[in-house]
């Protein structure tokens, strides 16, 4: 059976090893030559560093409750507090909360919350942010800040639905993928953009990738179709100057692209030419040809072609 094919094995069975099946997409990955794949596997097993980016199903909604004194010995225990009060006094990072566990920590976090239902989280330093901003003349005493068990559960059945997507995907994609055994031989040619593309809209959403370097470096970004503020990142993280990206994203706004397979309207095209020399002289970071396919990819994204 092929590597792919015992993942889907897996996935599918009454009661899956996610932890497994993970080493097994990790494996999956080198064979595919995908650092993107690899990188998830890497994160979902290890967790997500502070200054990775998290897919959207790791996180979840918090829920509050207060205890509150007034005057005259008057008091409110176990006061819901409204999400949107949080998030205005506190910052939306309270409300929506980021998990960053690995998988095998979820599993632990998951099975200790079966009786009780919900994790409780440390909200000390939120009642210093709301105190007086929630009941007029009250004092907050306590708070407490809850995730559902639910949501944990959810993110396991996320990780196994998108792996499993993944690998119908790539099997229907990229025929030669389902033919990867434990032991690596000769075979068909994959696709590495292809495989990029499909990880790339499985596991994150619809994304666009372009190139970044003579090396096959790469820049995966969300969908910047429409998104001007997208556009002028994009091209600023492909080397391109600040200055010359916001020139280009006003251009791009102001006009259509020139037809489907063109993504440069007059404008733009007139502005590359005038601006290609900068490629040249090192005042972008980037070489001129990549820089041409960095920004017709840029652009086509933008429009959505």
């Amino acid at each position: 059976m092929s590597l792919l094919r015992e993942i889907q094995a897996s996935l599918i069975s009454e009661q899956p090893n996610l932890g497994g099946i993970l080493l097994k997409l990790r494996l999956l990955a080198a064979r595919l030559g995908s650092d993107i794949l690899g990188d998830w596997v890497k994160h979902e097993m290890s967790g997500y560093p502070a200054e990775v980016e998290l897919p959207e199903y790791r996180v979840v909604g918090v829920s509050f409750k207060g205890t509150f004194s007034g005057p005259f010995n008057s008091g409110i225990k176990n006061a819901p507090i409204p999400s949107a009060l949080v998030s205005k006094h506190a910052g939306e990072h309270w409300t929506n909360h980021r998990v960053r566990e690995g998988i095998a920590a979820i599993d632990d976090l998951v099975k200790g919350a079966q009786e009780s239902g919900s994790l409780g989280l440390d909200c000390s330093n939120l009642i210093l942010l709301l105190q007086g901003k929630i009941y007029e003349d009250y004092a907050c005493n306590d708070i407490t800040g809850t995730i559902s068990r639910s949501s944990l559960v959810q993110i396991q059945n996320e990780v196994k639905s998108r792996a499993l997507e993944l690998t119908i995907e790539l099997e229907k994609s990229i025929p030669a993928a389902a033919e990867i055994i434990l032991e690596p031989e000769k075979g068909g040619s994959i696709d590495g953009q292809e495989v990029s593309k499909i990880i790339n809209q499985t596991i994150y959403g619809n994304y666009t990738e372009i190139s970044n370097s003579g090396d096959g470096a790469q820049i995966g970004v969300q969908a910047i179709q429409g998104n001007s503020d997208a556009l002028e990142k994009m091209l600023e993280k492909a080397g391109i100057s600040g200055e010359s990206a916001r020139e280009l994203t006003e251009i791009v706004q102001s006009e259509e692209p020139t037809s489907p397979k063109e993504p440069l309207g007059a404008k733009a095209k007139q502005w590359l030419l005038n601006n290609l020399k900068k490629a040249e002289d090192g005042t972008w970071k980037v070489g001129i040809s990549v820089a041409t396919d960095v920004i017709k990819k840029a652009v086509m994204g933008y429009y959505g072609l």
